[in-house]
């Protein structure tokens, strides 16, 4: 019986996470309350919550907390809403790419990959050893610490850190 309400509980679990768009999922966890303020201050709630698909490396609360507080709050000043909208993008993708996917890239490129943010720049997927890190712009490494949120409209990975854009 404990085995059947576990299943239940958790297919109903699933069912509500994929039911919900990326954006709706990053707003249902406290994880990504940064992130999300982030979004509403750059207008792109609903850009994000569109058909999709999209990929999104989706830095958490700790990785915000890396940029200096006073460089962030600047960022989220309404007269920053460019620079802000392309440090977001920078972090999405068009398309579903699920971690395998990204793993059969990084296998095929011999342990690297490159990705094309909406902004229309590109930064590079690597592995080391059996985790993912995307390497910016400034060579700075941000690692895949979760994969495979998965919603309506694409699929969110957690990041440990932010990554810049030029």
């Amino acid at each position: 019986m404990k085995n059947l309400i576990l299943t239940v509980t958790t297919l109903l679990l699933t069912i509500t996470i994929s039911a919900q768009t990326v954006v709706d999922a990053a707003v249902s966890n406290k994880d990504f309350s940064t992130l999300v303020t982030a979004l509403k201050a750059a207008d792109l709630v609903g850009a994000l919550s569109g058909e999709g698909p999209f990929t999104v490396f989706a830095p958490n609360n700790d990785a915000f907390a890396k940029i200096d507080s006073e460089a962030l709050a600047d960022l989220l000043k309404p007269e920053n809403v460019k620079a802000l909208s392309n440090i977001l993008t920078y972090h999405v993708v068009s398309g579903k790419l699920m971690a395998s996917d990204i793993t059969k890239a990084l296998k095929n490129g011999y342990g690297k990959t490159k990705l094309t943010a909406l902004n229309g720049q590109k930064f590079v997927a690597r592995s080391k050893g059996d985790k993912i890190f995307l390497k910016d712009k400034d060579g700075n490494m941000s690692e895949v610490i979760a994969t495979d949120v998965t919603g309506t409209n694409g699929v969110i990975h957690v990041i440990d850190s932010v990554i810049m854009p030029e």
